[in-house]
């Protein structure tokens, strides 16, 4: 995993576009009432908007935050996937509610209704960013940035 700042950044931009991406597309189909080709395309328009305010807040604020988080429930003995789930769910539990709130600003018109439509859009958010977090786009990240630094040459 990441060793160094370039790398933690390419990391998190890797990770922030897949789950940004996911969780608009999520987002589009459940306010148009289904998923369909369409919602694809969609989410490019928003994704420009959202994808370095995610880069943003996980560089600054999640990372460090969600590690302090981590130190007190990780331990040197626990399985290498376990503690990868646990950082995973910690950031989850962190950035949902942060992101679902920024989208709630920027994109749902909620007015005098902000409060209750950000909670409503966290709710509905958090279930989907864990499940893509941990079983898809998690995983996938890691692929793609373990091959691509293979193609780099160590010093």
């Amino acid at each position: 995993m990441p060793k160094t700042f370039l790398q933690g950044l390419y990391f998190t931009i890797i990770m922030a576009f897949l789950m940004v991406y996911t969780m608009i597309c999520y987002n589009i189909s459940l306010s148009t009432g289904g998923m369909s080709n369409q919602v694809f395309l969609m989410a490019f328009s928003e994704i420009k908007i959202m994808w370095p305010i995610a880069i943003i807040l996980e560089m600054t604020v999640v990372e460090k935050l969600s590690g302090m988080l981590a130190e007190r429930v990780i331990t040197a003995n626990m399985a290498p996937i376990t503690i990868i789930v646990i950082r995973s769910a910690l950031i989850v539990c962190l950035m949902c509610p942060t992101m679902s709130f920024i989208a709630t600003l920027l994109f749902k018109n909620a007015g005098s209704e902000i409060i209750a439509v950000w909670l409503q859009t966290a709710v509905f958010n958090f279930p989907m960013a864990l499940c893509a977090q941990i079983f898809f786009c998690g995983p996938l990240g890691r692929l793609i940035f373990r091959n691509s630094m293979k193609l780099v040459p160590e010093k």
